[in-house]
């Protein structure tokens, strides 16, 4: 029978359900989401869509006439807070810190910061998202936080991390600190700040020393100092021979002793069934394994097929998913890519065994061993002390098993008793990594991966304030954002006014690399005139940009190489700035992926598909090109495509003679 208590309860929970109907829609679903079995990817049907509405609110916001919709986020199991409550506000540090500041910027050591600026340094929230827009003084910014904590708020430097993205602007960061540290009379020398400054896997080896006996990188054969720090393996290049000869004989080795390998292998490069045992019993004679060139749909080019394993493996594992737990015949992709699955299983097992032959590890490999170690709680506390405060730039572009180490890393830090802090700098407009597995969504939906207790959710901040370009490339840069279906509403505010002569995006349509190569050359020579003619101040007159490395290697082939140009692939070009930025691209559209896209569902981080990833990097690479410049931009292109689509349509629009 239903007591007096219970019967009380349900009248006003009806009374609300009848007065707030999409409140207690809401909290259904999370009631929903907080049960064990709830999927990642759970759909929510008929009017629990309203779930989705509260945390997608500024998305809402965001969106404008012919923007994308923002993708419905997924449903995660609720987990046990990491992050604590803030630290009480000490107005004395903060004034210290402020006078101390002024003092510096007096003597040229630092800029004054701006308001939004001074957030980010003052923060005393343990969980900090700051979404820092492009040419907004981040980099400046984070440098004064770690002054911060370390010179008034009395960090110990040996608790401290901060994770930059190449070793190149790790290296800039630990001079700026060292610098600045020392106009302030702390005791901080190089050797400190290449124990606070690393890249992500600079920072998993330090624990790999401990925890995995030291071991040989596979990334790092061939190269001429394999001690030397570890960079980030997404700015590197082909295989070189070592890696590709160590793949080639694992390949070689499978296709001899496994007939079910060896089928695959003819299977998917469309040869003969391979010979079987003759009426005798005697086995086949195997020959050398068939190094034809295979392409799955959605690559650039054709690769022979242990190299396109190598390719893909790093994908699957970056997603957070385990090779060998793969269950190919669930994947929604066609049967020439579930084959392709089996087969890699195969491989790479033999592959993995081949490595641990050689004493050998793989970065990706090192991340999925470590986040299964911190969560035994198997690691030495002083091994993990370094990690306790983390500072991460650039956290648009992690990928879900990078999530997957950070959570470890802090969850386990936070059952020993430690405070653990996390303050994450990122710009989900510069997301451009998806093809390997990165994806802003983890930016986006930063609380569900990374919870406080009590329900608390991560301080967000905004650095909108752009110091490095006029306003006319700034905005151009935001309009090719338009169909970016997923992003932090922000407007870009720009610093320095524009000059004569200043522009934004300049078109030049019908362009033939071939034929109109002198057309290209002409106009880059003008431009670093005029440059020199306005005497600018920035270190780099012209920067030429492509997504393709064969594309710049034919300019600047043709190129007077006393000119001050700078070619670059955007993606390496992030971070940097020129007075002119000259971009070459047609902005072909992506190629669907299926297998890809199979694995992105498969993995249940993302809302989004993978071939709308695609679509949201294609543009985002447009903005992050658009914006290195500081006072024009110029774009030759075959034909108005993608975001050259989207410039094209602007009202009095300037394009350049083609």
């Amino acid at each position: 029978m239903e007591s007096a208590v219970e019967r009380y309860k349900r009248l006003v929970a009806e009374a609300l359900a009848r007065y707030f109907p999409r409140t207690t829609e809401y909290l259904r679903a999370e009631r929903e989401a907080a049960q064990p079995n709830a999927g990642a990817r759970g759909k929510a049907k008929g009017k629990a869509k309203a779930a989705g509405k509260a945390p997608a609110k500024r998305g809402a916001k965001a969106r404008k006439d012919g923007d994308a919709p923002a993708p419905k986020r997924p449903r995660t199991p609720t987990v046990a807070g990491i992050y604590g409550t803030a630290s009480a506000a000490d107005e004395q540090c903060a004034l210290d810190m402020r006078q101390r500041v002024a003092q510096a910027a007096a003597h040229g050591i630092v800029s004054l910061p701006s308001d939004e600026q001074w957030a980010m340094i003052l923060a005393p929230e343990p969980l900090t998202r700051i979404f820092a827009g492009a040419g907004s003084g981040k980099s400046t910014t984070l440098v004064l936080r770690v002054v911060y904590m370390l010179c008034h708020l009395g960090v110990d430097a040996e608790k401290v991390t901060v994770i930059s993205f190449t070793n190149a602007s790790c290296a800039q960061l630990r001079e700026q600190l060292v610098k600045v540290l020392g106009y302030w009379g702390h005791p901080f020398d190089a050797a400190q700040a290449r124990q606070c400054v690393r890249t992500f896997h600079s920072a998993m080896g330090t624990l790999a020393k401990v925890a995995l006996k030291n071991p040989r990188w596979f990334e790092q054969l061939d190269e001429r100092d394999p001690a030397s720090e570890l960079d980030n393996p997404l700015l590197a290049g082909r295989l070189r021979p070592a890696q590709q000869r160590l793949l080639k004989q694992v390949y070689q080795q499978c296709y001899a002793e496994q007939p079910a390998f060896r089928t695959l292998v003819h299977q998917l490069l469309e040869l003969p069934p391979p010979p079987e045992a003759g009426e005798d019993g005697k086995p086949p004679r195997i020959g050398k394994a068939p190094l034809d060139a295979f392409k799955l749909p959605g690559e650039f080019t054709a690769l022979p097929l242990f190299e396109a394993f190598y390719a893909q493996s790093g994908f699957i594992e970056s997603i957070g998913l385990r090779i060998d737990q793969l269950q190919p015949q669930k994947l929604a992709c066609p049967p020439r890519e579930r084959q392709f699955v089996e087969a890699l299983q195969l491989f790479w097992a033999a592959f993995d065994a081949a490595l641990q032959e050689q004493g050998l590890l793989t970065f990706n490999l090192a991340f999925q061993r470590l986040t299964d170690l911190l969560g035994d709680g198997k690691l030495p506390a002083e091994a993990l002390a370094p990690f306790q405060h983390l500072l991460i730039d650039e956290f648009q572009d992690v990928s879900p098993q990078i999530v997957q180490w950070l959570q470890a890393l802090h969850r386990d830090l936070a059952k020993r008793g430690e405070a653990v802090s996390l303050m994450a700098i990122g710009d989900d407009w510069q997301s451009i990594y998806a093809w390997r597995g990165s994806s802003p969504e983890l930016f986006m939906d930063f609380d569900r991966h990374f919870p406080s207790k009590g329900r608390r959710k991560s301080r967000v901040l905004l650095l909108e304030t752009n110091y490095r370009s006029i306003d006319p490339v700034i905005r151009d840069g935001e309009r090719v954002l338009v169909g970016v279906a997923n992003k932090q509403a922000k407007t870009c505010r720009a610093f320095k006014t524009a000059e004569a002569g200043g522009h934004g995006v300049k078109l030049v349509q019908r362009f033939d690399a071939r034929n109109s190569l002198p057309l290209l050359l002409e106009e880059i020579r003008k431009q670093c005139e005029h440059v020199a003619a306005r005497g600018s101040r920035e270190k780099t007159a012209v920067l030429l940009l492509s997504r393709r490395n064969e594309t710049l290697q034919t300019i600047l082939g043709e190129l007077d190489r006393k000119l001050p140009v700078k070619g670059m692939t955007i993606h390496r070009a992030k971070g940097l700035q020129a007075e002119v930025a000259i971009i070459v691209d047609d902005c072909a559209p992506p190629e669907k992926h299926p297998l890809r896209g199979a694995l992105y569902v498969a993995c249940g981080f993302f809302a989004s598909s993978y071939e709308q990833a695609q679509q949201d990097e294609q543009l985002c690479l447009a903005y992050v090109a658009i914006t290195r410049g500081v006072s024009r931009v110029f774009w030759f292109t075959r034909k108005a495509q993608g975001p050259t689509a989207i410039l094209a349509l602007r009202r009095n629009v300037e394009t350049a003679p083609a």
